[in-house]
């Protein structure tokens, strides 16, 4: 005679939406989530208090506090997105993307300005970036709208997500943040791409990028001081930077131990866009190559899931939302190991600030919606 069931567990025959979601969602990708989540609250124990005390806060563990809350919404963030269907989460993310175009116009006029950027809108204590939240809800918009065109051949679907993208494209860089425009460019193309860019689209964003980076470089003196720092760094303040660099350097293998690192001390953004070279100066090569593996393992695995996808709405927008997160991570690290021309971007769920971390979960929590089902189904010998 078998044993009674337990209240743990489920039926076969249980079909309610928090079984089925237990049953269809890629505990792999939700897994890594919360793993560099739990990360990012351990790096800002490491650089939170010094932060703290640079700037001039009376409690040294301010940036742990406010680590903590962020975390914790963007757990409930992550978790209630991928309890969406590929339905609720276009029609969410379409919300969520006129909202967010509607601060932006905001911002410009009433916004308040930090470091020559005018991107933030102040909510009490908090300070929130719309920008963060606009980029996955405008990927998962395009990669509906680009959809339609099988279903509807004769309708203008391509020219209104590129109209979507350059009103988008145009508030970034009057704002202006060239880092995150470039970001968003390069997860829209990947969306176009796997949507099936005709050639002459893929000629026009070749000539448009070539020529727009021209103008930026030529219009935004401190998009001319970065590049031209990058190449001639001896001409240049290249003070972060190479900071950064004498961290990797003097972490070695294993890190000079927690706590123990001095780049937090010296420069004023160790806990947020420098966050990696803290990271490594304090816990050596090793915990590099694991949160190196963590982001490769996670895009790879959402690229894999996105390529089974049938519709396909669902997969051109998971495979661009996959693309966002993958690219910012190696922006981030490539800025802090010198690779390319400094940018202000955080790292996915590692760097402290909560815009990042709301942006970064709901990008997942989206994707992890449309995948539904995927990391769970093999296909032969090798998944």
């Amino acid at each position: 005679m078998s044993p009674a069931p337990t209240a743990l567990q489920f039926a076969r025959s249980d079909t309610s939406w928090l079984t089925e979601w237990r049953r269809t969602i890629d505990w792999g990708l939700m897994g890594g989530a919360f793993f560099l989540i739990g990360i990012g609250l351990l790096m800002s124990l490491a650089a939170g208090p010094t932060a703290a005390i640079r700037i001039g806060y009376d409690n040294e563990y301010y940036f742990i506090i406010r680590q903590a809350v962020f975390a914790a919404a963007a757990a409930v963030i992550l978790v209630s997105m991928s309890l969406l269907d590929q339905s609720w989460a276009r029609r969410v993310a379409a919300v969520i993307f006129f909202v967010s175009l509607a601060l932006m116009i905001w911002i410009l006029v009433f916004g308040y300005e930090a470091k020559g950027a005018q991107r933030w809108i102040r909510i009490g204590s908090f300070s929130l970036q719309p920008s963060e939240m606009v980029k996955p809800a405008l990927i998962v918009l395009s990669g509906w709208l680009l959809a339609q065109r099988e279903a509807y051949p004769s309708g203008p679907w391509a020219v209104i997500a590129f109209l979507f993208y350059a009103v988008t494209l145009g508030l970034l860089l009057l704002q202006p943040d060239v880092g995150q425009s470039v970001l968003l460019t390069a997860a829209f193309v990947i969306t176009f791409f796997i949507s099936g860019l005709p050639w002459r689209w893929a000629a026009a964003f070749a000539g448009g990028g070539a020529g727009l980076s021209g103008l930026l470089y030529a219009l935004l003196p401190h998009v001319r001081a970065r590049v031209n720092s990058f190449f001639n760094p001896t001409q240049y303040d290249t003070y972060q930077i190479d900071k950064a660099a004498e961290a990797i350097g003097r972490g070695g293998l294993f890190g000079v131990g927690p706590g123990e690192g001095l780049v937090k001390a010296s420069l004023p953004d160790a806990h947020t866009d420098f966050i990696f070279s803290v990271m490594v100066e304090e816990f050596g090569l090793v915990a590099a190559i694991v949160l190196l593996a963590a982001f490769s393992l996670m895009v790879l695995r959402g690229f894999r899931a996105a390529a089974r996808l049938d519709d396909g709405y669902a997969r051109a927008s998971a495979a661009g939302l996959f693309s966002l997160f993958g690219l910012q991570a190696a922006i981030n690290i490539a800025v802090n190991v010198a690779l390319i021309p400094p940018k202000g971007m955080t790292l996915p769920f590692v760097s402290y600030g909560g815009s990042s971390m709301i942006g970064t979960a709901l990008t997942l929590g989206l994707a992890l919606a449309l995948v539904r089902g995927q990391g769970t189904r093999t296909r032969g010998r090798y998944g």
